[in-house]
């Protein structure tokens, strides 16, 4: 399979989307790490910590599918980048006024969060017309595309703690959102981003949330996120006591880490059947695999608990991407992945929430419990909508959601559903070699 993603990055314009993304949401990814941190470099409470996240999250969470939407109408470039600028500019504000005033913090991180652009629902509106429309492609990047943001999540932790040593957290706050300013006017200004087009859309003020299916997957995810927000603030809790800084550096990177050879593993091979069948046996895999660590045992075991914490979450969120597209409604490929961005969002603000008050009243593994109860309600939440999530819809969902069609195949996903939410304008597309 890297054989494969090689393949698919040599295509023209592939590997600067993914690049450009992956930069540009380094400030969205390493949001949580960096204002814990900063916050308590500025000797704030880890309640304050976690909720200073949380309200990031939220925001976050209410911002994406109005922007995704906003794309969908107006195209990438008009939203993407004011919508970058603006978000950084709100962590500078943070970076400069402090937690002194809880106004001002919470008021900078409402904006940074609001205002992240929707960066990785447009990479997958791109796909299908930088490949071709070729269904297994699109899916093979679908991915790699989840692989690469483990990449993130793996680097993204190092350069907080990086910065932070050469620095403090304030400048690292200053820094990454730069750099993420720079990845977003990489995306926007390509050829693709510029020329894309979303499909023709019913008019229906739930948007893509009047597909039934969409919302079981996003209940699911709603948990998943939940239970990484709370290793988010667990981990600095754990850290404080076998290390500091560096320690919390390592385990968030085993957890990126270990989501990376998952996905990496997951992408060596095409498999059969429904991927929705296949999403909750990962999702069963990746709640097992939290349990671990409320043992809390020393640093060099626990980042190896933290690795295998995260070996399902890319595999998981892979097979999720190929869901969400077989359930969005047409013409709402932008909005509904931004709405799974959104529930796995609200859900890990509520875990960074959750278990800053869980460390502070029990103890750093009852932290780490969070994470497991979410994961069984993520499971349980599939469980429960099997019949709904078995019939994807094909081309537009009605107004009782019903489905049309069910496709199993290596990916399982209709072939008319590569054009049917957004494409290239026909300029592009004739000009261009998948």
């Amino acid at each position: 399979m890297a054989a494969g993603y090689a393949e698919l990055l040599r295509t023209r314009h592939a590997a600067r989307l993914l690049v450009g993304t992956l930069v540009g949401r380094l400030p969205n990814g390493t949001a949580p790490i960096a204002i814990v941190l900063f916050t308590r470099a500025e000797g704030g409470s880890y309640s304050l910590a976690g909720a200073l996240a949380a309200v990031y999250g939220v925001a976050n969470a209410v911002g994406q599918p109005l922007l995704g939407r906003a794309v969908d109408l107006f195209g990438q470039p008009r939203i993407q980048l004011p919508a970058a600028l603006v978000s950084a500019l709100g962590m500078v504000w943070l970076a400069l006024a402090g937690t002194g005033s809880a106004f001002a913090a919470y008021a900078a991180v409402v904006v940074a969060g609001l205002f992240t652009p929707p960066l990785e629902g447009g990479l997958r509106a791109l796909w299908p017309g930088v490949l071709g429309g070729k269904e297994e492609r699109v899916h093979a990047a679908y991915a790699m595309d989840a692989v690469a943001q483990e990449v993130m999540f793996t680097v993204g932790p190092l350069l907080v703690t990086l910065f932070v040593a050469l620095w403090d957290p304030a400048v690292a706050l200053l820094v990454i959102n730069g750099i993420g300013v720079l990845g977003a006017l990489s995306v926007v200004l390509s050829e693709p981003s510029r020329a894309w087009r979303s499909a023709p859309r019913e008019a229906h003020w739930l948007g893509a949330l009047r597909s039934r299916g969409l919302l079981a997957l996003l209940g699911a995810f709603f948990f998943v996120g939940t239970a990484l927000g709370s290793i988010t603030v667990s981990g600095v809790a754990y850290a404080d006591g076998h290390g500091g800084q560096a320690v919390y550096g390592w385990l968030m990177a085993a957890l990126g880490l270990g989501a990376l050879i998952g996905g990496v593993a997951y992408g060596s091979r095409h498999w059969p059947g429904a991927p929705e069948r296949r999403l909750r046996v990962l999702v069963a895999l990746l709640a097992v695999c939290y349990l671990p660590l409320m043992l809390v045992p020393g640093p060099v075991a626990m980042t190896a608990l933290a690795a295998l914490a995260g070996v399902f979450l890319a595999p998981a969120i892979a097979c999720a991407f190929i869901v969400v597209d077989r359930h969005a409604p047409r013409g709402t490929v932008t909005e509904a992945f931004s709405w799974l961005v959104t529930f796995f969002g609200v859900g890990a603000a509520i875990g960074t929430a959750v278990a800053g008050p869980a460390v502070e009243l029990g103890a750093t593994a009852s932290g780490f419990a969070v994470a497991s109860v979410a994961g069984a309600a993520a499971l349980l939440v599939l469980m429960l909508t099997q019949r709904v999530l078995a019939a994807p819809v094909s081309g537009s969902s009605d107004a009782d959601g019903a489905a049309e069609e069910h496709v199993d195949g290596a990916f399982g996903t209709a072939p008319e559903e590569n054009d049917r939410n957004g494409a290239l304008e026909p300029g592009f597309r004739t000009g261009q070699k998948a």
